[in-house]
C-alpha cells in the first residue's frame, strides 16, 4: 500500500453510490426491460437469468476475476498468460485490506465491487439474443465460461494494463469491454441457437408488458449515470461531463428513434423511444470521458439511425432471430460509439496533452479505435462460437419443442408470473 495516499471521502462516497446505480442496471433494469419485451410465458425465465448472473458472476469475480483483470504478478514476466490475465496475486482479494487505496484515493474494496457490476451487466445483455428458447442449465454453463474466458481477458486488455490500453484505445466505461463484447456474442448465439419456432421474418412478436419495458428503461437510464460518471473514480469535472453528455446523448437518441418510428411505422411507439434511449446510452459509454456536448449530440443522433436500420432492415434480410435486438442495439451501438470516440474526443475535456479525435486533427486516435473495435469483434465472435459448441455438447443449449411452445416459466422453473 502507498502510505502517501490519503482516503478521499468524497470520491469514496460517490463510487459507493455509483456501484449501487450500476447494480440497478441488471436488477431490476435488464430484468424489467427484457422481461417486458418477451411473451408472458417467458418473463420469469428472464428474471431468473438476471438473478443467476448477479449471483454467479459476483462469486467468480471476488474469487479470481478481479485478480485476473487487475492483478499484476504476470505483467512483467515472460509467461504467455500475461497477454490474457493480470495475475494471481489478488485471488480471493488477497492482500487487499480496509486500508488499501487505489485510483481516486478510494478503498480498493469499493473499486472491486464497482468493477464487479460491469462484469455482471455484460453477460446480462447477451440474454436478449436467445430469450424464450434456451435451457437454464445451458445458460448457466455458458455464462460462467463466457465470463471467465471472454469478459475477463477483454477487461484486462482494455482496463487492466493489457495491450489495448497500452496501444491507447479509449474506452471510458465499456464500449468494447461491455457492449461490443456482449453484442457480438449475442449475434453469434442468436445465429447458432436458431430462430424461435413460431418466429416470422419481419413480424416481431408483441411485448407482453410495455409498462415493464418503460420501467426497465428508466432504471437503465438512472443506473447509467453511475456506469459512466463513476468510471473516472473521482467526484470531479470529468464525472460531471460524463453525467451531462450521457444524458444529452440519450435524450437525442430517444427522440431520433421516435421520429424514425413515426415516419417509418406511422406511429411514435413507447418501445421505440425506449429502445432509442438505450442505443444512446450504449454509444456514449466509451466517449463519456473525452467528448463534449457536440460529440454527445452527434453520437446521440447517428446511433439510433444505424441501429434502427439494423433492426428493421438488416435483421429481416438475413433472417436471424435476435429476440430482443441485443446485437442490433448493444453490439451496433457499441461499435458506433467506439469509432466515434476517435472522431469527437477533445482536449477541451481531456485537457492539454490529452487525447483528441479526428475532428480535432488526430487521425491516429481514430485508427486506434478502429483496431480496438475490430479486435473486440473477432475475439468475442470466435470465443462465443467455441463456448456455444462446448456448452451444447456438455449440457445442451436449446429447450425441446414442447417447452418452447408452452413457455420456459412453467417447464424450467415451475412457476407462472401471473396467477388469477
Amino acid at each position: 500500500m502507498d502510505t502517501t495516499m490519503i482516503l478521499d471521502s468524497g470520491n469514496t462516497a460517490w463510487i459507493i453510490v455509483a456501484t449501487l446505480l450500476v447494480l440497478l442496471m441488471t436488477i431490476p433494469g435488464i430484468a424489467l426491460f427484457y422481461g417486458g419485451l418477451v411473451r408472458q410465458k417467458n418473463v420469469l425465465s428472464i428474471i431468473m437469468q438476471s438473478l443467476l448472473i448477479v449471483g454467479a458472476v459476483s462469486i467468480l469475480w471476488i474469487a479470481f476475476g478481479y485478480s485476473f483483470v487487475f492483478g499484476s504478478s504476470l505483467m512483467n514476466t515472460d509467461s504467455i498468460w500475461r497477454h490474457f490475465i493480470g495475475g494471481f496475486d489478488k485471488l480471493f482479494l488477497q492482500g487487499i485490506t480496509t486500508l488499501t487505496l487505489t485510483t481516486g484515493n478510494i478503498p480498493e474494496l469499493v473499486f472491486v465491487l464497482f468493477q464487479c457490476m460491469f462484469a455482471i451487466i455484460t453477460p446480462a445483455l447477451i440474454l436478449g439474443a436467445f430469450a424464450e428458447r434456451i435451457k437454464f442449465a445451458g445458460f448457466l454453463v455458458f455464462t460462467v465460461l463466457w465470463s471467465i474466458l471472454v469478459y475477463m481477458p477483454m477487461a484486462h486488455w482494455v482496463w487492466g494494463g493489457g495491450f489495448l490500453q497500452q496501444m491507447g484505445a479509449i474506452d471510458f466505461a465499456g464500449g468494447t469491454v461491455v457492449h461490443i463484447n456482449a453484442g457480438i456474442a449475442a449475434l453469434v448465439m442468436a445465429v447458432l441457437i436458431g430462430r424461435r419456432r413460431d418466429y416470422k421474418i419481419g413480424h416481431p412478436m408483441a411485448p407482453h408488458n410495455i409498462t415493464f419495458v418503460f420501467m426497465g428503461t428508466a432504471f437503465l437510464w438512472l443506473g447509467w449515470f453511475g456506469f459512466n460518471a463513476g468510471s473516472g473514480l473521482c467526484a470531479d469535472g470529468i464525472a460531471a461531463n460524463a453525467f451531462l453528455v450521457t444524458h444529452l446523448a440519450t435524450c437525442v437518441a430517444a427522440l431520433t428513434w421516435m421520429a424514425i418510428d413515426w415516419i417509418y411505422n406511422k406511429k411514435p411507439t413507447t418501445v421505440g423511444a425506449c429502445t432509442g434511449a438505450v442505443s444512446g446510452l450504449v454509444a456514449i459509454t466509451p466517449a463519456a470521458g473525452s467528448t463534449d456536448i457536440l460529440g454527445a449530440f452527434f453520437i446521440g443522433l447517428i446511433t439510433p439511425i444505424v441501429c434502427f436500420y439494423m433492426v428493421a432492415v438488416i435483421k429481416p434480410k438475413f433472417k436471424y432471430d435476435d429476440t430482443l435486438d441485443a446485437f442490433g442495439v448493444h453490439g451496433v451501438g457499441g461499435i458506433i460509439g467506439s469509432i466515434l470516440t476517435g472522431v469527437f474526443a477533445t482536449q477541451f475535456i481531456t485537457g492539454e496533452g490529452g487525447v483528441k479525435g479526428a475532428l480535432y486533427g488526430d487521425w491516429h486516435q481514430l485508427g486506434v479505435q478502429l483496431v480496438a473495435t475490430l479486435i473486440s469483434i473477432v475475439f468475442s465472435a470466435v470465443m462465443t462460437y467455441l463456448l456455444f459448441k462446448l456448452t451444447d455438447r456438455l449440457v445442451g443449449i436449446r429447450v425441446d419443442k414442447r417447452v418452447e411452445e408452452e413457455g420456459l416459466d412453467i417447464y424450467e422453473h415451475g412457476e407462472s408470473a401471473y396467477n388469477s
